[in-house]
């Protein structure tokens, strides 16, 4: 939800806007003279005519929503627009959401961009809770995302890892954009896993810089889903016409390649024949397979928006974490040490090069993997919910249709659960083996938990661990023009996801002994 306050600022300042803003300001003090229909809400900060608590979300939303609780309390009921918003900030009230009452909110809001882009939200992250969400989910747990299909994967992971070294070799003594190096991996390990072949600059048509607009726009501010009667600005605003542009080549992409994998099943072209990794059925094949047994069950649209779902899953997330993990590790070159000489000591051990039977030894590595995610949860607020209907939470009245943001970024730095939060210590991970990403503490929820949480731990987890491994044991690292670690400029840009504003510019050197 970026520049929040700022986008619906410029929008209203529209000519049009003000006419009608006139009028409804107007009117206003009349209407909430009424009596409010739900009572006994949770504390909550003055809000504006029309915006609501808008213009207090800022520029970063994870961030203001914590400054208000920390004003207001852990359970915080605000107003984006004319939609009430639930923001929730300690574990205990988390664990009431997303366990005590986990069906009752597991319901999403209404989404212009996901609606547009994810074929009338077909998919499994922002489908409404029903049967068709029990359906695809259980498709994407037991056919795309089980431990034993992202295992399938390895080979595939290994070698786009070795080319992901190879390219940083090239550069030399030359400053890398490590950013888009890690683009590039995520990116080709998911088309593989996908389609059983990389797709990019095919035709003039980049895949990976379409995804990238994807996020951007699920992450813009629509005005209509919060403001309904204002829905005509998206238009104005060229909102809907941005959707359109990506929406639009997406599908003709999509559409394209599962009719490449149609032709090929029906002519007996074992997918082999495209990628070299051998008994590796694509998600698209299982996608095909699935719908060949029930065809209603699992229409075009259905499977398109599901692989669209695993792209989202699998690039912006998972390269967001690495490079997180990454600035971390350089500005602090005691624990970069320790994980280097882990690394290290592991393969020259067994005089052979890294591969993902090694990575189970790696239990520093996993601690600064959690530690990233704890400081750098890539979706610092997770998916929004809804609620189904009217509950009681923490002794406050929650009605049905409510919304629930979740802010995992507050949670993970409260001072409460967290020794010294604001610091990057790993170990504190190292003697509490119970911190998994389940879901099931929920001072630790990067991936949120419950009927909602995230279906592709595994396959982000995998990816991350093998990536950071590799670049640990292959280079030495610093910032470039001689930068201080402690003065690296850590601004986050906003979005659904919450990179460093500025990409990752690094210098890195080939390790002397391998």
């Amino acid at each position: 939800m970026s520049s929040l306050f700022l986008q619906l600022l410029n929008l209203f300042f529209h000519p049009l806007s003000l006419l009608v803003i006139f009028f409804v300001i107007y009117f206003y003090k009349s209407l909430s003279a009424k009596p409010a229909t739900a009572k006994n809400l949770p504390p909550s900060p003055p809000k504006l005519p029309i915006i609501g608590n808008l213009h207090q979300l800022g520029l970063l939303p994870h961030r203001s929503l914590q400054s208000l609780s920390q004003r207001y309390g852990k359970l915080l009921f605000i107003y984006i627009g004319s939609k009430p918003s639930l923001v929730v900030s300690s574990a205990d009230a988390a664990q009431e959401i997303m366990k005590t009452h986990d069906m009752i909110f597991s319901n999403r809001p209404k989404s212009l961009a996901a609606s547009r882009l994810f074929y009338g939200c077909k998919d499994v992250a922002f489908s409404p809770y029903g049967e068709y969400w029990r359906q695809m989910r259980c498709i994407c747990v037991t056919q795309l995302l089980s431990n034993t299909k992202v295992q399938s994967f390895r080979k595939i992971r290994e070698e786009e890892a070795a080319l992901m070294v190879e390219s940083i070799e090239r550069c030399g003594s030359s400053v890398v954009n490590l950013r888009e190096i890690l683009m590039t991996f995520t990116n080709d390990v998911i088309c593989r896993a996908s389609f059983g072949m990389k797709y990019d600059h095919e035709g003039g048509f980049n895949l990976k810089k379409l995804l990238d607009k994807v996020m951007e726009l699920l992450g813009d501010f629509c005005v209509g889903d919060f403001i309904p009667w204002l829905s005509w600005i998206d238009r104005v605003s060229g909102l809907e016409g941005r959707l359109e542009k990506v929406a639009k080549p997406l599908d003709a992409f999509l559409e394209k390649v599962i009719q490449e994998h149609q032709i090929r099943q029906s002519t007996k072209i074992h997918h082999n024949e495209l990628d070299k990794v051998k008994n590796v059925q694509n998600f698209v094949d299982i996608l095909l397979e699935v719908q060949s047994e029930n065809r209603e069950a699992l229409p075009l649209d259905s499977i398109k928006a599901v692989i669209l779902d695993m792209f989202a899953a699998g690039t912006d997330t998972t390269y967001t974490l690495i490079e997180w993990a990454i600035i971390e590790l350089i500005r602090h070159p005691r624990v970069m040490k320790e994980l280097q000489e882990e690394v290290r000591n592991i393969v020259e051990r067994k005089g052979s090069r890294l591969c993902e039977d090694d990575l189970e030894k790696l239990t520093y590595l996993k601690a600064v993997i959690k530690e990233a995610l704890r400081l750098h949860p890539p979706a610092p607020l997770l998916v929004f919910r809804e609620s189904l209907k009217d509950v009681n939470i923490n002794s406050f009245n929650i009605a049905a249709g409510t919304q629930v943001i979740i802010n995992a970024w507050a949670i993970q730095r409260d001072p409460i659960y967290w020794e010294d939060p604001e610091d990057f210590r790993p170990e504190r991970f190292l003697n509490s083996s119970s911190f998994d990403f389940k879901g099931q503490d929920f001072q630790y929820i990067p991936f949120g938990a419950g009927r909602r949480g995230c279906p592709a731990i595994s396959f982000a987890v995998i990816n991350a661990e093998l990536v950071i491994a590799s670049l640990m044991y292959e280079f030495d690292w610093k910032f470039p023009g001689g930068i201080e670690h402690e003065k690296l400029d850590m601004t986050e840009n906003a979005g659904l996801t919450v990179r460093r504003r500025d990409p990752l510019l690094v210098i890195a050197t080939p390790y002397a002994c391998r």
